[in-house]
């Protein structure tokens, strides 16, 4: 199967199989404020993420490219509805484009689309320096993920397997890129060890990507013979994840990922310690399903949950959701106190 082939595969797979019934998210209660102060009209929802202004806390996170003419349509799409709606997006992994050229225009044509917005490339840690800046360079990127996925690659039956220069590139790239550097995780979560480690690299923007959301596990066990059906529930949940992130390296800015169900999973994740949030399967399936104009009318609806919580708790700005006061129970409870 070809590299073109399996984007569209993975696509196909990611929005067949069920997700699971159960969040993390659920284990988190905001604690109501009743007497709010604020008007609708003045509440703002534009942050900053280190050095990325972003005029909302929500981004379209990365999904594809690289499968032709289809992955190409996707992504013009995706990129039409980020313009209409003013927030971010973030491209699949461009080693496709980069080991091929005739795929380049399935990336381009994001910046095509939304001259202005704030895009984000996106490389696998195998990728160079060179190749990184080659990633950037061919979207105008505002920032670039290096996204990390061991485990999918191990369960992919023509994944990668090994690693050993990982590290070493990941430094080289964050001392040598001009635009920041996000590390992300794909579904499987960012430990508190793991952070320790980015941090000492020099990596100042991690990407939680915990489990929740789309299982890259279920979609490469479709792909095989003999599915690893073992692995499928591997992973940090996204919330639990943000929490050992935030907590060990407070100078790391972070993305929430993974799960994310609506506006108020997002607002937990601001909550938690993070300064933004990203979604991607449930925003693509609505984009397939119902088209471009139900999508822009889903992120104007998140939009709006975000503003409600806001209301709820009386702030005006999205950086003041952190640290409002919650309630942690049941299994989330237990996993951070054992951590």
């Amino acid at each position: 199967m070809s590299r073109a082939e399996r984007k569209i595969d993975h696509i196909r797979h990611a929005l067949s199989h069920s997700k699971s019934e159960r969040s993390y998210f659920d284990d988190i209660d905001i604690v109501h404020q009743s007497l709010t102060a604020q008007n609708w009209e003045d509440l703002q929802l534009k942050t900053n993420v280190g050095e990325l202004n972003l005029s909302s806390p929500l981004f379209v996170n990365a999904m594809t490219g690289g499968g032709g003419k289809k992955t190409e349509e996707i992504n013009q799409s995706l990129a039409e509805a980020a313009k209409r709606t003013g927030i971010g997006m973030a491209v699949g992994s461009q080693m496709s484009a980069i080991k091929n050229k005739e795929e380049r225009s399935t990336y381009e044509v994001v910046r095509k689309a939304n001259p202005d917005g704030v895009i984000f490339a996106n490389v696998g840690s195998e990728a160079t320096l060179d190749q990184a800046k080659e990633a950037v360079d061919m979207i105008e990127a505002n920032a670039l993920q290096i996204h990390l996925n061991t485990l999918q690659e191990l369960i992919m039956p023509e994944g990668d397997r090994d690693f050993r220069m990982r590290l070493k590139h990941i430094e080289a790239i964050v001392q040598g890129l001009h635009v920041p550097v996000i590390i992300k995780e794909v579904g499987y979560g960012v430990s508190k060890e793991t952070a320790n480690q980015l941090y000492d690299l020099g990596v100042r923007h991690i990407d939680v990507g915990g489990s929740g959301g789309t299982n890259f596990s279920k979609v490469e066990n479709l792909r095989r013979n003999d599915p690893m059906i073992s692995f499928e529930n591997w992973g940090i949940p996204t919330p639990v994840s943000i929490v050992e992130v935030s907590k060990q390296v407070p100078d790391v800015h972070v993305i929430a990922s993974g799960g994310i169900r609506n506006g108020l999973d997002g607002v937990k994740s601001l909550l938690l310690g993070a300064d933004a949030f990203g979604m991607a399967g449930s925003l693509l399936k609505v984009m397939i399903e119902e088209g471009q104009e139900a999508l822009v009318s889903k992120i104007e609806h998140i939009h709006r949950e975000i503003k409600m919580a806001m209301m709820l708790l009386d702030i005006d700005h999205v950086k003041d959701f952190n640290g409002k006061p919650h309630v942690i129970r049941g299994d989330m409870k237990n996993w951070i106190d054992q951590r």
